[in-house]
């Protein structure tokens, strides 16, 4: 070998080496630096290279110690930079679940007498309206507002009012006592109602009423549907992305004296037969102490609708009647509408969740199905690999049904879905939170696990959030919860089993 070619080959493996250095040590830096580790413990790292280093003899020359020293500097900024970017987490504090007075209690007997003695329904709409409310899974303790038990109801401007302050001002102080706060230290306020849009709006009445801050974010949703609680909270999670060190109250609530109606079409007059009184509010934060005293972190929110679709969107559509009274038409194609927002909703929030080892046999079986196998079952994976707990919508036992045969649940999935059907009825966007507090009663929600709630609603459209329990909270059973007084009587049996829905 030529003695004049050596300078060059020594320069060029100590280049190599350099550049084999500083990829080792990246790749060593960042696969030991977490969100968790401290300058202290990528200093002990940096000196366990540097050991290595001498171990090969490469510590005569010093550029090895500059790149180390670089190589720990440009890592550890940059994932300083990653976390100061990355939004701070959304911790569900405490919740609270409205729980009528006994007098709003409207037994079967009750509702076809009351319904009886108003002149604008016909024997043959009273009738109708019995053998629905017969057959809906609703119990004989669900809640009517004083409004619509008076004889005739009482709908106009004034009675709602009075319902939305029934409901929304003992809810708003159970949940303020719960967190020990006062009205003024709430920054984001979101309320959704779906049938009921006052002016000034329902979020500017509790802004009046307790006196809050000048600066307080303020939100009111309508016309969502039972959708409205997940969207209300995807709402406020995108509001705390951005504002540091907030509290946000969400509320979600129906004030049903807005939307009886009184006419005689029976797709209208369903509205009546399936929905009770209810309401719940829950108080978010996205402070960083909350973790250690919040019961649930918010993983995931999700989103999608098909009201592009014409057929789609005239399944649950606001509309006069022929006599020009007001109602909810509910079309016949409610259900697969339905079923398919929520098979398309469920393939996008599963590639999100599930695990890898789930996607994998999905893929495989439909890959043996196409070219192997043509009578075999494509294989449908169990979101029960990545969710412990369902809140699902309790818009009927059919609707309850069909979800849990699309998601492969059993009985005790739905478990809660149907008793909250049963003992509340449907609540609208606040049904999920009683489901939520009958597992919290029952004592089965653990630390670690995981909450799917699902909200569909008028559009129609879909919206689901993923929560993820963050401490003990069996102790919190009996705090104001609205099955206190009846957990022990649940699940009932007779309703239980998801074949019968």
């Amino acid at each position: 070998m030529d003695p004049l070619s050596l300078p060059k080959l020594k320069q060029h493996n100590s280049l190599s080496n350099i550049i084999a250095i500083f990829l080792s040590t990246m790749a060593m830096l960042s696969k030991n630096l977490h969100s968790t580790s401290t300058p202290l413990q990528l200093l002990l790292v940096l000196l366990s290279l540097q050991r290595l280093f001498l171990f090969q003899q490469w510590n005569w020359n010093p550029i090895f110690h500059l790149l180390l020293l670089f190589c720990f500097f440009l890592v550890y900024v940059l994932r300083v930079g990653a976390l100061a970017l990355k939004p701070p987490s959304v911790y569900l504090v405490d919740f609270s679940c409205f729980k009528p007075p006994s007098t709003c209690q409207l037994p079967l007997s009750r509702f076809i007498q009351h319904a009886s003695s108003i002149i604008s329904f016909d024997s043959q709409s009273v009738e109708f309206m019995a053998k629905i409310v017969a057959s809906s899974g609703l119990s004989e303790q669900t809640y009517l507002p004083p409004a619509l038990l008076s004889s005739p109801p009482k709908t106009h401007q004034r009675e709602y009012i009075k319902e939305a302050e029934m409901i929304l001002l003992p809810l708003m102080d159970d949940l303020l006592t719960k967190a020990k706060l006062s009205p003024r230290d709430i920054d984001i306020l979101v309320i959704h109602c779906s049938a009921f849009c006052p002016s000034p709006s329902l979020s500017s009445i509790i802004v009046n009423k307790y006196s809050m801050r000048s600066d307080v974010k303020s939100f009111n949703l309508s016309g969502m549907g039972c959708s409205a609680g997940a969207i209300g909270i995807d709402l406020a999670q995108n509001l705390l992305k951005t504002n540091n060190n907030c509290y946000a109250i969400v509320i979600s609530t129906e004030i049903l004296s807005a939307g009886w109606y009184s006419g005689h079409e029976r797709s209208k007059l369903l509205i009546n037969c399936l929905f009770r009184m209810g309401s719940a509010a829950l108080l978010l934060t996205n402070r960083k102490e909350a973790s250690k005293t919040s019961k649930y972190r918010l993983i995931r929110t999700l989103r999608t609708q098909t009201a592009f679709d014409d057929k789609a969107y005239l399944t649950a559509i606001r509309e006069e009647d022929d006599d020009g009274k007001l109602g909810v038409t509910i079309d016949k194609g409610l259900l697969p509408a339905a079923g398919e927002l929520l098979r398309s909703h469920m393939t996008i929030l599963g590639l999100k969740i599930l695990p890898l080892t789930e996607k994998l046999k999905h893929v495989v079986s439909v890959i043996r199905k196409k070219f192997k196998d043509k009578e075999g079952e494509i294989y449908m994976p169990s979101f029960k690999t990545a969710i412990q707990h369902f809140c699902l919508p309790t818009s009927g036992r059919a609707l309850i049904g069909e979800i849990a045969k699309g998601l492969n649940l059993d009985g005790r999935d739905v478990e809660a879905s149907l008793m909250t059907l049963h003992r509340f009825g449907n609540q609208s966007s606040s049904s999920m939170w009683y489901e939520l507090a009958y597992m919290e009663a029952k004592e089965r929600v653990k630390k670690g696990d995981k909450v799917l709630m699902l909200g569909m609603g008028t559009g129609p459209k879909c919206c689901s959030c993923v929560w993820e329990c963050v401490r003990p909270i069996a102790g919190d059973s009996n705090k104001n919860n609205p099955w206190r007084d009846c957990i022990h009587l649940y699940p009932i049996e007779a309703v239980s089993s998801i074949s019968q829905t």
